[in-house]
């Protein structure tokens, strides 16, 4: 009997946890990680001594909010010394909005030192964002692990200072500039509204290669856009999780769809739906005479996933792959039969949850194992800026409608 009460109040206990009344914790933003290659590290002294602040855009707002970092493929701890969060002050220097920055604290302490592989979330702070909000984090190092954990592929500038700056000016003048994440993996707001998230696993396609540095028009900001102006879907988050070089059966220029997916979809606080746009550089990696059978494990792939997120809750879209028609390395007929072949499963398997036919929309109509005009950004494979918006505002928002 003692056993049988133990158990129910440790189920009980859980159930509260889970259900947190009065609020709950939902992601915001978040970014893959990855091993950085060595043209992609920091300027040079890096972080030693290093004060840098990193800006983002949120999606959904909330009351509070909470902020993690990650160590995964460091070869030594790495130590925060300090970490501040402020409503940044626009994307195009490393102003913040005065008397908006807050500490961020780690079991009350104002630095943390995470272990490799390891990732830490900070403790709660009172600092109120509004959706599509823009937030500047701002850390303080001594040093760092010679392999270092980032996101390569942020679109967006960081500002290194150095000679001891604090973690709170308003600004960091002669900042050194570089277009990189590091160590930042999410940002989750703890919200009273019923709000959820979709999250997004895909290529550089979804990281925005293409897109316009600092103006945020990846295609996963575009519909974050929309959700924002339906009242229907207001209170849907955008995570995006493209990794530039991406594969899902094998590690690329980051580790593959299926060895990320925990860490990325389902650890991810609040994710119901999850889109997925990757499999282009699997095809386009694989000779002319095994492609055909990497189709075949792509489309066992997308069934592994699905099953795991049904598993969870979670509903899965799938979007086609789009057109690779002049990519140099790429185009081939045997490639294109097997694009071919897996859109078809996408499309008519009824595995997935729903259909989001990029495909359709971002081909040429003349010739459709090319990429139209109106989408094509240059080289064939990714999209323009307008290519992102135009298959962004294809997508039906009723999908998100809980």
């Amino acid at each position: 009997m003692k056993r049988l009460l133990l158990v129910g109040w440790l189920l009980g206990l859980a159930l509260l946890n889970a259900t947190e009344p009065g609020g709950r914790w939902v992601a915001t933003w978040a970014t893959s990680q990855q091993l950085t290659e060595k043209n992609n590290l920091p300027p040079e002294p890096g972080f030693t001594e290093a004060t840098v602040r990193q800006k983002l855009r949120v999606s959904i707002g909330g009351e509070k909010l909470r902020v993690r970092f990650s160590n995964e493929f460091g070869n030594g701890p790495l130590a925060l010394e300090a970490t501040h969060v402020a409503l940044a002050d626009g994307f195009d220097d490393a102003k913040i909005q005065p008397g908006t920055s807050r500490a961020l604290t780690f079991r009350g302490m104002a630095s943390v030192t995470i272990q490799p592989g390891a990732t830490v979330i900070s403790d709660p702070v009172d600092l109120p964002l509004a959706p599509m909000a823009d937030v500047a984090i701002t850390t303080v190092t001594k040093a760092s692990p010679s392999d270092v954990t980032s996101h390569p592929g942020s679109r967006t500038t960081s500002y290194f200072a150095y000679g001891g700056a604090a973690p709170d000016p308003a600004d960091l003048p002669g900042a050194k500039r570089t277009d990189h994440w590091y160590f930042m993996c999410s940002l989750d707001v703890w919200t009273t509204r019923p709000a959820a998230a979709v999250a997004i696993l895909g290529d550089s396609i979804t990281d925005g290669r293409g897109s316009i540095h600092n103006q945020n028009n990846r295609w996963p900001d575009i519909l974050s856009q929309r959700l924002r102006a339906n009242p229907g879907t207001a209170d849907v988050a955008v995570l995006n999780h493209g990794v530039g070089g991406g594969r899902v059966l094998r590690d690329g220029l980051g580790v593959s769809a299926l060895r990320r997916f925990d860490r990325d979809i389902i650890a991810q606080p609040g994710v119901k739906w999850l889109i997925i746009l990757e499999g282009v550089n699997d095809l386009g990696t694989s000779s002319p005479e095994t492609v055909a059978q990497t189709a075949q494990e792509l489309i066992s792939a997308y069934d592994q996933m699905i099953t795991r997120a049904h598993d969870q809750g979670i509903k899965v879209y799938g979007a086609t792959i789009m057109p690779l028609g002049g990519f140099k390395g790429y185009d081939t007929p045997e490639r294109e039969a097997a694009r071919q072949a897996v859109n078809a499963w996408i499309r008519t398997s009824g595995r997935f949850d729903a259909v989001i036919d990029f495909d359709a929309v971002a081909r040429d109509p003349e010739t459709p194992s090319k990429l139209s005009a109106a989408t094509d950004g240059g080289d064939h494979l990714h999209l323009s800026a307008d290519g992102y918006r135009i298959i962004a505002e294809s997508i039906d928002l009723g999908l998100f409608v809980r």
